[in-house]
C-alpha cells in the first residue's frame, strides 16, 4: 500500500496552470497523505539533490497544457511518473474554463473543483 502520494502541478503561466496549482494546493490541505512538489525547484536542481525525495512517493503529474512540461521535467531527471492528469482533458465536456493566469474567478473556481475530483479519482487508483 502507498503511504503518500505526491502531486506535481504545472508551474506555467497559463490559466490552466493556475487551476493546476490551486487544485493541488487544495488537495494537499484536505488530505495529509498528499504532498506537493515544487516544479521550479525540481527544474533548477541540476545537482540532483532532490532526486531521493522525488523517488520516495508515487508522483502524479498535473499538466496545465498539452506540452506536458511536468512529465518532461521529471522524466529528464530520471524520476518515474506514476500517472498523469491533464487539466484540459479533465475539463473537456464541461462548459467552464479559466481565463486568467493570475486570478481565479467563479468559473475558474468551478474548474478547480472539477480538477480536484479528477485528481481524487486518480489518487484512489494508486492507493
Amino acid at each position: 500500500m502507498v503511504e503518500k502520494i505526491a502531486l506535481a502541478p504545472c508551474n506555467g503561466m497559463s490559466p490552466n496552470g493556475l487551476v493546476s496549482r490551486v487544485a493541488v494546493g487544495d488537495c494537499r490541505k484536505e488530505d495529509e497523505n498528499i504532498i506537493s512538489i515544487c516544479m521550479g525547484s525540481t527544474s533548477a536542481d541540476i545537482e540532483g539533490k532532490n532526486n531521493q525525495m522525488l523517488k520516495k512517493y508515487p508522483i502524479i503529474a498535473v499538466n496545465g497544457c498539452s506540452n506536458g512540461c511536468v512529465n518532461k521535467i521529471l522524466e529528464n531527471k530520471g524520476i518515474y511518473v506514476a500517472d498523469t492528469v491533464s487539466v484540459g482533458e479533465a475539463l473537456s465536456g464541461f462548459e467552464v474554463s479559466a481565463k486568467d493566469p493570475f486570478r481565479l474567478d467563479g468559473e475558474a473556481e468551478e474548474c478547480v473543483k472539477i480538477l480536484k475530483e479528477e485528481l481524487i479519482k486518480t489518487i484512489e487508483k494508486l492507493f
